[in-house]
C-alpha cells in the first residue's frame, strides 16, 4: 500500500511539473505588470491589409501615473512617429516634420492596444468567455477586443512562454484572419527614463528634418469609394507655403478630401484635432466622428463628411494612405 501511495505521489509531482513546462501562468504575468512603476518594451508590429503587410519597429515606455511614450518606426521608409501621453493631453508627433497632433483623448484606455501590457490585461479580465489553452510550452489566451474605429477586429490571442513572459499578440477578424501581429522582443522592468521624456519638446527639435516639397506633383485618389459616390470636382490652389488640392466627392455619401504640402517651421507646429489616434497602415493619424487627419509621404491630408461614419472615414483614409491611384 505504501509503495502504491509513493508511486501515485510521484506521478502527481511529475504531472504537475509537466503542466508547468507546458506554458506560463496568466495570473503571474498580470500580477507582475500591475505592480510595475515603469517598463520599457521593444518589438515588431505588423499590420495586414489584404496581401499587403506594413511593419514597424516599436518601443513602448510606460511610467506610473498614466504616462506613455510609443515610438513607431516604419520599416519601409524609416519614418518615425511617436504617440505620447502625459498629464496635459495625448499627442501624435512626427519629429522629422516638427508636427504635432494634439488630442483630448482617453487613449490608450478607450481601445484595445496590442503593444500596451495594461490594455491586454484589461481585455482578458473583462471577457467572461475568454479561453486559455496550454500548447507546445506556451499558454494562449483568447479574448474579445474593442477597436472603436475598426469593428472588423473582434478578438486577440495572447501568447505567454513557460516563464509567463509575453511573446506575441495576434488580433483577428471574424474569419480568423490575422490583421495585427505584435512580436515582443525585450521587456525592461526597471528602465532608466530621462527627465522630461514625456514632454513634446523633448521629442521634437533635435532630429534632422525631412526635406519637403512645395508642390503636389501627383494627386492621390482613394481606392475605397462608398456606393453611389463619385468625384465631382478637383481644384489645385497656391498657398503661402506651397499647394493645396481639394477633391469634392458627391452622391449618396459625399465627402471632401484635402491634400496639402507641409511647410517646415522653426518651432513645433501643434494642430489640435478631434478624434482618436488611429493606425492607417503606414502612418498614425486621427479619426473622429466627421473628420480624419493624417500625414503620408510628407503630404498632409484632411477628409471631412457629414455622411460617412468613422469606420467609412477610416477606409477612405487607409485607401489614400497606402494604395491610392496616382494620376
Amino acid at each position: 500500500m505504501k509503495k502504491k501511495l509513493i508511486v501515485i505521489i510521484s506521478l502527481l509531482i511529475f504531472t504537475t511539473g509537466c503542466f508547468k513546462k507546458a506554458g506560463g501562468n496568466y495570473n503571474d504575468f498580470k500580477d507582475k505588470v500591475l505592480k510595475l512603476n515603469a517598463y520599457q518594451l521593444s518589438g515588431e508590429l505588423e499590420i495586414y491589409n489584404n496581401d499587403n503587410k506594413y511593419a514597424y519597429d516599436v518601443k513602448v515606455t510606460y511610467q506610473k501615473e498614466d504616462k506613455y511614450h510609443v515610438s513607431l518606426i516604419n520599416k519601409t521608409n524609416n519614418h518615425e512617429q511617436i504617440i505620447l501621453k502625459n498629464s496635459e493631453a495625448v499627442y501624435v508627433l512626427t519629429p522629422a516634420l516638427r508636427k504635432s497632433f494634439k488630442f483630448q483623448s482617453e487613449w490608450p484606455s478607450n481601445n484595445s492596444q496590442s503593444y500596451i501590457l495594461q490594455n491586454l490585461i484589461f481585455d482578458v479580465d473583462n471577457d467572461k468567455n475568454k479561453k486559455e489553452i496550454k500548447k507546445d510550452k506556451e499558454t494562449i489566451i483568447t479574448s474579445t477586443v474593442t477597436y472603436t474605429n475598426n469593428p472588423d477586429l473582434v478578438k486577440q490571442k495572447i501568447y505567454l512562454n513557460k516563464n509567463s513572459q509575453i511573446t506575441k499578440v495576434e488580433v483577428l477578424d471574424k474569419d480568423d484572419n490575422i490583421k495585427i501581429k505584435m512580436k515582443y522582443q525585450k521587456i525592461n522592468y526597471k528602465p532608466n527614463i530621462p527627465k522630461n521624456f514625456f514632454t513634446v519638446n523633448y521629442n521634437i527639435g533635435n532630429e534632422e528634418t525631412t526635406k519637403t516639397s512645395a508642390s503636389i506633383d501627383n494627386i492621390t485618389y482613394p481606392m475605397y469609394m462608398p456606393n453611389n459616390t463619385y468625384l465631382q470636382s478637383q481644384d489645385k490652389i497656391k498657398t503661402t507655403t506651397g499647394e493645396r488640392v481639394i477633391l469634392t466627392f458627391a452622391g449618396e455619401k459625399p465627402f471632401t478630401l484635402v491634400e496639402e504640402t507641409i511647410a517646415l517651421t522653426k518651432d513645433v507646429d501643434t494642430i489640435t484635432v478631434l478624434g482618436e489616434p488611429t493606425f492607417l497602415m503606414d502612418t498614425v493619424g486621427s479619426i473622429g466622428e466627421n473628420s480624419a487627419t493624417w500625414t503620408s509621404n510628407d503630404i498632409m491630408y484632411y477628409a471631412t463628411s457629414d455622411a460617412l461614419d468613422s469606420n467609412e472615414l477610416l477606409k477612405v483614409a487607409e485607401s489614400v494612405s497606402n494604395t491610392a491611384i496616382e494620376k
